[in-house]
């Protein structure tokens, strides 16, 4: 059926690691007495639109390119597999545009409430940006993922736009103090993008696309993975005692996890083991975002 296809397409796996940065800085407000249920809900809404639009955008990007081809490591990709047409798939990253637009203007209006209009521009300037970014990881004639940029974008909006932007609309400020925590979604989830890219670079490369793994190369793609986790772990530590959180130090538990992972990428001579890799880096993200839920409400 076209559902399953599309929900194919949309990649539901990769969700949860979208949402653990707008799940953190939400919660960090709370801990500091600010919340706003619409502010929560629209700001999830935002978030999943923006993540599947990327996940269309992408797979359109990557078949117009020729990424998505038979020697392809991970699993064969919607149009690549002819459910989907590039045409529909057209349409589809045109209709998570407008969705993600009609839900970001509200969270927009209601964050910055009582706030100088010059915040209001800088909110609506990122809501585009971030819309941009989504669409042209791989789509466009200057696509960034060609290029190696991948990484410095995920980091940007997963980390810092999804935690310090989500928490500055509730709290109606900005807290430097706080960097630590969205420098550690930020890094987890750039070593996610890492290992897709490690897994993919062979056929990367002779497509042409330039990944940071295909500049540097596999062996020291694997000790760049390695100080993206041992700093995202500072990152948490340092935001967290820096307030005083003490409790939530607790929240770096999926840390054993990703220990284990690590030893196994460093010990990993083949790209393709990496495939399952991933989602132990997705899911750990999620869990350090829920377990900080979990000991602030406490």
């Amino acid at each position: 059926m076209k559902i399953h296809s599309w929900l194919k397409a949309a990649r539901l796996r990769t969700l949860p690691l979208s949402l653990s940065g707008i799940v953190l800085g939400s919660f960090i407000a709370y801990q500091q007495g600010f919340w706003n249920n619409w502010i929560f809900l629209l700001s999830l809404l935002t978030t999943l639109f923006l993540q599947v639009l990327s996940n269309f955008a992408n797979d359109l990007g990557d078949s117009y390119k020729g990424a998505d081809n038979a020697e392809r490591v991970g699993p064969v990709r919607a149009i690549q597999s002819g459910e989907i047409s590039q045409k529909e798939m057209l349409g589809g990253v045109i209709l998570m545009s407008i969705l993600s637009l009609i839900v970001a203007v509200p969270l927009i209006l209601i964050g910055v409430k009582g706030m100088p209009s010059s915040v209001l521009w800088i909110y609506v300037i990122l809501a585009i940006l971030c819309i941009i970014a989504a669409i042209t990881y791989t789509l466009g004639k200057k696509a960034y993922g060609y290029y190696g940029l991948g990484d410095v974008m995920v980091f940007a909006f997963f980390g810092l736009v999804s935690v310090l932007g989500v928490y500055s609309l509730y709290a109606k400020q900005f807290d430097w103090s706080l960097i630590g925590y969205a420098c550690t979604i930020g890094l987890l989830s750039v070593a996610v993008l890492n290992l897709n890219n490690m897994r993919d670079h062979e056929n990367d490369k002779k497509v042409g696309k330039n990944t940071l793994v295909v500049k540097i190369g596999f062996k020291k793609a694997k000790i760049y993975h390695a100080l993206l986790i041992i700093i995202a772990f500072l990152g948490f530590l340092w935001s967290t005692s820096i307030n005083e959180w003490w409790l939530h130090l607790l929240a770096l538990l999926p840390f054993i996890v990703l220990i284990i992972h690590l030893v196994k990428v460093l010990n990993t001579k083949e790209p393709k083991e990496l495939d399952h890799e991933m989602k132990k880096v997705a899911l750990s993200t999620f869990a350090i975002a829920i377990l900080f839920v979990i000991l602030t409400l406490i």
